[in-house]
C-alpha cells in the first residue's frame, strides 16, 4: 500500500509562518501530513468532505481546523458543488513561540490549544465568525510584524473561546493519555498496552485500589466518557490505523484490536466514524501517493 504523502512546507528558519489565500472551483490536493501546525480556513466548502486522522466529516459553509504533530489531514471534492471555495492556510514551526514563552499564564490557553491540535480541533461556526475579519485582513497586511501580531491574536481569540472539539483519536495519532489523575492514567496506560486483550471493568477498580462502582463513576467524571466508550475509541483508533497503514483484511483488524465479532465491529464503526471501516480504507487509498 503506497504511503500518504509528505509535505515539505516553503518555511525556513527564518520565517515566522507561511500563508497563502487562494480562491478554487475543487479540492484537488491528496490527504498529507507534514510537521508544521497548520491553521486552515476554508468558506463555500458546504458538502465537502473532510479527513484529519481518522474523523472523516462532511462540512457546511465555513470550516475552520487546527493541525498539529504531522497527522494526516485533507479536504476533498465530495458533494461540493460550488466553483467559488476560498481558503486560507497558514503554516507555522512547533517552535515559532518557544516553550519559554508558551509557558506564561497569559498564553496558557493558547499552549493548551496546541497542545489538542496534535488530534486536529475543529472550532464552531460562532468562533469562526469572531475571527473571519481578522483572518481576512491577515491576508491584506504588508508589515510582517503586525502580520505576526495578527496572527498571535487570531491564536488567541480561538482559544480563549474554548469552542473547538478534537478530531481524530489519540491511538490513531499515536498519542499517550493525557488524564489529569494519576489514577485515570493508570488505567489509561493499562488499556492502551492491552486494548487487544479482554478488559473487565474488576480488573481496571482493583489496578487502583476502588470498587467496580465508584471507579466507573470517577472514570466518567474525569473524563466525560464511560470506560467501555474508551475502550471502544481506543480499539477503533488502532483499527483506522491499520486499515490505512495496512492490507490486512477488516476480519483479521477486527479481531486483532480486540473485538470478537465482525458484524459488531462494522456496526460500531460506522456509528462512530461514520463510515464502515471498508469505506473508510478506500477514502485513504483513493488519495494515497507515494512519497
Amino acid at each position: 500500500m503506497n504511503k500518504i504523502i509528505t509535505e515539505i512546507t516553503p518555511l525556513s528558519e527564518k520565517d515566522c509562518f507561511y500563508l497563502i489565500d487562494r480562491y478554487k472551483d475543487r479540492f484537488t490536493y491528496p490527504i498529507h501530513r507534514h510537521e508544521e501546525y497548520e491553521l486552515n480556513f476554508v468558506s463555500n466548502c458546504d458538502g465537502a468532505r473532510r479527513v484529519v486522522g481518522d474523523s472523516i466529516e462532511r462540512l457546511g459553509m465555513y470550516d475552520l481546523v487546527l493541525i498539529g504533530n504531522g497527522i494526516e489531514h485533507g479536504w476533498e471534492q465530495h458533494e461540493c458543488m460550488s466553483d467559488k471555495i476560498r481558503e486560507i492556510t497558514i503554516q507555522f514551526s512547533s517552535d515559532l513561540f518557544g516553550s519559554s514563552f508558551l509557558a506564561k499564564t497569559q498564553l496558557s490557553s493558547i499552549r493548551r490549544m496546541l497542545d489538542l491540535s496534535s488530534n486536529g480541533i475543529a472550532f464552531t461556526v460562532e468562533s469562526i465568525m469572531k475571527v473571519y475579519h481578522k483572518l481576512d485582513n491577515l491576508t491584506k497586511i504588508e508589515s510582517g510584524f503586525y502580520r505576526m501580531l495578527e496572527l498571535m491574536s487570531i491564536l488567541y481569540e480561538l482559544a480563549e473561546g474554548g469552542h473547538y472539539r478534537k478530531l481524530s483519536s489519540s491511538s490513531f495519532a499515536s498519542l499517550k493519555p493525557t488524564g489529569d489523575s494519576r489514577r485515570v492514567q493508570k488505567v489509561q496506560d493499562h488499556i492502551n498496552k492491552h486494548y487487544k486483550e479482554d478488559i473487565r471493568l474488576n480488573d481496571l477498580a482493583d489496578l487502583v485500589g476502588m470498587t467496580p462502582t465508584a471507579f466507573s463513576r470517577f472514570f466518567k467524571l474525569r473524563t466525560g466518557r464511560s470506560i467501555s466508550d474508551y475502550v471502544i475509541d481506543i480499539r477503533l483508533g488502532h483499527a483506522s490505523r491499520q486499515l490505512v497503514d495496512s492490507t490486512t483484511s477488516v476480519a483479521e483488524i477486527c479481531y486483532e484490536c480486540g473485538f470478537n465479532n465482525v458484524s459488531n465491529f462494522n456496526r460500531i464503526f460506522k456509528k462512530k466514524k461514520g463510515n464502515s471501516p471498508k469505506v473508510f480504507r478506500e477514502i485513504y487509498q483513493h488519495h494515497k501517493m507515494l512519497v
